[in-house]
């Protein structure tokens, strides 16, 4: 049964009993380590990757594999070092195909 007068945030009242809607339902905390790329690799810090990216719009270099040790990661990029050149990369997830390793992952969630 579908409210018109019901906006995002408003509880609907079935016979005087609230019923959560999409906005005021309770919010669950999830436990940090969840199976996503960011969190994997931050499971993973200090091991070497290779990552396999697309740049869809680059004509210079559409597909690229940068390696180096798992510095940090986040939401939405990778820092890698490269201890042979020095060189330090920031890397975008949104580019990211996939990401190899060399040795056993830490994978317990």
């Amino acid at each position: 049964m579908f409210n018109e007068n019901v906006f995002p945030g408003q509880p609907i009242y079935n016979n005087g009993t609230v019923t959560p809607n999409q906005q005021t339902a309770p919010t669950i905390d999830m436990p940090f380590e969840q199976s996503y790329i960011e969190n994997i690799l931050r499971m993973n810090k200090g091991k070497k990757v290779n990552v396999h990216m697309t740049f869809p719009d680059s004509e210079q270099f559409k597909d690229r594999e940068f390696s180096g040790i798992v510095e940090q990661s986040g939401r939405d990029h990778i820092i890698l070092s490269d201890p042979s050149t020095g060189k330090w990369f920031l890397l975008l997830m949104i580019y990211v195909d996939f990401i190899t390793f060399d040795e056993k992952i830490n994978y317990n969630l």
